[in-house]
């Protein structure tokens, strides 16, 4: 839906004169990204980049392209130190062995392992998006992407700032500014973009301004494969909407700044739930609710401040959440977070948030604090019950099982969407995950969909093609046993005090 964008121009001058303030300020030189990963980054294994790989130094597209395709392999870690503006007349494709890239576009594609991070008087991307495809553990650190377009001349990255989509996993987009000169009308699309199953992602101590749309997650109402995103430090300024959208999945959305969201701002819709707490917004319209469609998401709402925000009136395609916005889900977070008051947000966010302003965080209370610069190396987070480390093998593998109650689905066990679940025909029933060669697995995570916890009683781990058990047991949650090489793993419900809804069947190697 195209929307009007008089506002957003209009504000363009009276942002510029901060922006050129933030450009300004120093910056602590660090060959790698410094501080902690934070968020859902730091699940499903964690995100460490190239940690522990050479360090190259890049000041043209060419030469970040180049440094990808000289690795010995496609996730032999590098650390790209970015300087200078980079831009089409500067941005070349290069072919090699470990590398799939394009020309006009910084091309993440089919790759592991990767640092890209600005130094010296800083790294500008210029009319030139990061499109991350089918990729896993990268870091966008201390970056400022602009004016990407996706009609007019020149083109790039489907006019993103930085797109995910394809299968991705574990992106840490830090102390990064995302900017445009306007909207859609203007050629110009999302400044912060995830779709087609891009789980574990944070983004934080970032500008997003001057745009139509902010970002989203999930391209459509039938992309519900994308989740577990952080949302936390970030400056959101002059946006029509899409701070984010979100579609399906979980977000984790805390201690931002919005300031003139002037038609909407975080869009929870398609059965999407988000957390949202410590935020301020102010001088805004609708900044929470479902909007532009019939299809509803949640919300989990506290500590937030709205100053001077005004509501539409509910309607069947918009349910704004305020004037006193209440939550109508719960989600549980699975790591730790400190939080900062609501009251001091937009004070700290304009300290430490966007590009060249030192890699500043806050230290959970309000303060500002320069990291000393590291150099981070590879850890193995300790698996909890809730969060395991490790890829989740389920996701992209198939399923079956004995018959399904109405409205329920085999696929909705490995979606990665807790809204979703499988339910047998009765109260006992079986669903599997089987894959088309042989699989070690020795660690399982039953997750029950909302409102059914308990309902699971006792139950049978198999190995589907020999009938052996690997483990027996009682109720939903996390379950080792001997790690198993096997096609297909079979979750047997013996018995349950109610209809048990099975929303997720993960499956890990350790």
């Amino acid at each position: 839906m195209r929307r009007p964008h008089g506002r957003l121009q209009a504000g363009l001058a009276t942002l510029a004169v901060g922006a050129a303030i933030g450009l300004a300020l120093p910056m602590s030189q660090a060959s790698a990204a410094v501080g902690g990963v934070t968020g859902y980054a730091t699940q499903n294994g964690g995100t460490t980049g190239g940690a522990g790989g050479a360090t190259v130094r890049a000041t043209t597209g060419t030469a970040i392209h180049t440094a990808l395709c000289t690795r010995a392999t496609s996730s032999t870690p590098i650390i790209i130190e970015v300087q200078g503006t980079i831009n089409h007349g500067n941005t070349a494709k290069v072919s090699g062995s470990s590398c799939n890239t394009a020309a006009g576009v910084i091309e993440l594609k089919q790759i592991s392992n990767v640092t890209i991070i600005g130094v010296g008087s800083g790294a500008v991307f210029d009319q030139l998006g990061i499109h991350i495809r089918d990729s896993s553990n990268i870091i966008v650190q201390n970056v400022t992407v602009r004016n990407v377009k996706k009609s007019g001349s020149p083109t790039s990255n489907g006019g993103d700032a930085i797109g995910m989509e394809s299968t991705v996993r574990n992106v840490w987009v830090d102390h990064v500014t995302l900017e445009a000169s306007g909207g859609e009308s203007e050629g110009f699309d999302g400044l912060f973009d995830m779709k087609d199953n891009t789980q574990y992602v944070t983004l934080s101590y970032s500008i997003l301004r001057n745009s139509g749309r902010g970002g989203l997650i999930g391209s459509s109402e039938s992309d519900l494969s994308n989740g577990f995103i952080t949302f936390h430090h970030n400056a959101y300024e002059n946006l029509d909407s899409r701070t984010p959208l979100l579609r399906g999945g979980i977000a984790h959305i805390y201690n931002n700044s919005y300031v003139s969201l002037n038609e909407s701002g975080i869009n929870s819709r398609a059965g999407a739930r988000a957390k949202v707490e410590n935020n301020y917004f102010k001088n805004s319209k609708d900044v929470l609710g479902t909007f532009y469609t019939d299809e509803a998401g949640f919300w989990q709402v506290s500590g937030n401040i709205f100053d001077n925000v005004t509501w539409s009136a509910p309607g069947t395609d918009n349910r704004p959440a305020g004037p006193n916005p209440q939550s109508n889900t719960t989600v549980s977070i699975p790591y730790a977070y400190s939080l900062d008051g609501a009251s001091c947000v937009p004070e700290i966010v304009r300290q430490t948030a966007g590009a060249n302003t030192g890699l500043q965080v806050s230290n959970g209370n309000c303060t500002p604090q320069s990291p000393t610069p590291t150099t981070p190396t590879p850890t193995t987070p300790t698996p909890t019950p809730s969060q395991p480390s490790g890829t989740n093998l389920s996701i992209g593998a198939g399923s079956d099982g004995s018959s399904k109650a109405a409205g329920t689905g085999y696929g909705n066990v490995r979606d990665g969407d807790l809204t979703t679940f499988w339910s047998p025909a009765g109260a006992t029933g079986s669903i599997s995950i089987k894959w088309g060669s042989a699989t070690t697995v020795s660690r399982i995570i039953i997750r029950e969909a909302s409102g059914s916890a308990g309902s699971i009683g006792s139950w049978q781990v198999l190995n589907h093609a020999t009938g052996a058990v690997l483990k027996s047991g009682s109720g939903a949650g996390a379950i080792t046993f001997i790690p198993t090489s096997l096609t297909k793993i079979t979750f047997n419900i013996t018995s349950s005090t109610g209809t048990p809804k099975v929303a997720e069947f993960e499956t890990y190697a350790s």
